[in-house]
């Protein structure tokens, strides 16, 4: 009978793969496992394109991790998502079946794959628990990104019952923090806010106008924390469904908007243009699973976003706005 149950995995001692180690949540799995024994090893996109098979597959012939963080991937907000669906599709599915299936091919004894909370249903029941997976229909704004995603799940779902490998997928909430992506068309609702923000005092702006609403309800997480819960994941963690990590806490965009005007120090008027869409009404992650395991999130909201700005005012003048 195939294995589908394992030990902890200690990741003390392991060569261990950060696939995507210079984006925002690969670059924090790096910081936090610079304080563990193990050896690292991380490709830029100029020393090996992800998403050619043939590339990763000798790649992994001469480096032959134990372990793999699976973080890369091409993101953006709502514009992005919405112009690119293509490319979004193919450039995910391609990413991701490389470094899972060579992963297999080269035996790595523990792979996690990052998903993200797109993939549930627009109209998820809220909070949303792990079992919602395929239970109705995508929000259209993110549709292409959460189906490579869910393809992803799948993947090492049925890796794990055919062959018996231990690969697990974990779904992130909302993240922020350092290493963001904040280009004015591509960015995510706390990079843009930030930006905005720093901005408007940058160019003493009476007025900051924002996409949507302000209505819907999010839920949002520093990615240092992401980053101790993926480790805290990746040694304690073993089984057929995916699981969600979060905060389980939610705030209205307008609620998270006037935080962030707040730390910035600007004085003007925020207004909405409800001409733009909003995306899901609420979204917010059922984190009883993890919970049960015996881990939480440990930093707050207003503290991480004011280290968040701090590291965005420092960092200004190289950051990542592409």
């Amino acid at each position: 009978m195939i294995q589908t149950t394992f030990n902890n995995f200690s990741l003390s001692g392991k060569r261990i793969f950060v696939a995507g180690h210079s984006g925002m949540v690969g670059s924090a799995i790096v910081r936090l496992l610079n304080n563990i024994d193990c050896e690292i090893l991380t490709a830029s996109s100029q020393e090996l394109d992800l998403k050619q098979s043939s590339k990763v597959d000798k790649w992994f012939d001469e480096y032959r991790p134990d372990a793999v963080f699976l973080a890369a991937a091409k993101v953006g907000g709502i514009l992005a998502n919405s112009s690119y669906p293509a490319d979004f599709l193919i450039d995910n599915l391609s990413i991701q079946n490389s470094v899972i299936t060579n992963a297999f091919k080269y035996k790595v004894k523990k792979l996690m794959f990052l998903g993200s909370s797109c993939i549930y249903p627009r109209n998820a029941k809220q909070p949303i628990k792990e079992s919602s997976l395929l239970t109705g229909i995508l929000e259209p704004t993110n549709e292409a990104y959460a189906i490579a995603k869910i393809a992803g799940i799948k993947l090492c779902q049925f890796y794990r019952k055919q062959y018996g490998v231990d690969y697990v997928s974990v779904m992130p909430t909302n993240l922020y923090g350092p290493g963001d992506n904040f280009h004015p068309k591509n960015s995510h609702v706390v990079a843009a806010l930030i930006s905005k923000f720093y901005e408007a005092v940058k160019l003493n702006k009476e007025e900051v106008i924002l996409w949507g609403t302000g209505k819907p309800l999010r839920e949002f997480m520093h990615v240092d924390d992401l980053a101790e819960g993926l480790i805290f994941l990746m040694e304690n963690y073993s089984e057929y469904e995916h699981i969600n990590i979060g905060t389980g806490k939610e705030i209205s965009i307008k609620e998270f908007a006037e935080i962030i005007k707040n730390i910035s120090g600007w004085k003007g008027k925020i207004k909405f243009d409800d001409s733009y869409p909003d995306g899901m009404p609420r979204k917010v992650m059922d984190i009883n699973k993890i919970s049960k395991l015996g881990w939480y999130s440990k930093i707050e909201l207003k503290v991480g976003l004011q280290q968040a700005y701090k590291w965005f005012i420092e960092n200004y003048d190289h950051i990542k706005k592409k």
